[in-house]
């Protein structure tokens, strides 16, 4: 889920998963990886604040908002 998640927003983007691997740092192949492994928070965030969307959004595919 978390990967295809990730795929969606760079499509929607118009970017490739490479270059999000290059812009946050992370090398390349990593974001294929989490298809069968857990990433750490620290690289979760980088690629939310690169694509600009939060955690639940990448994690779970829906932005619940910050309901206070």
């Amino acid at each position: 889920m978390l990967l295809d998640n990730i795929k969606e927003l760079c499509s929607k983007k118009k970017i490739t998963i490479m270059k999000l691997e290059d812009e946050t740092g992370l090398k390349r192949g990593t974001v294929y990886r989490w298809d069968k492994s857990i990433p750490s928070v620290k690289s979760l965030q980088l690629v939310s604040q690169y694509l600009k969307v939060s955690m639940d959004r990448l994690l779970r595919g829906v932005d619940y908002g910050n309901k206070a």
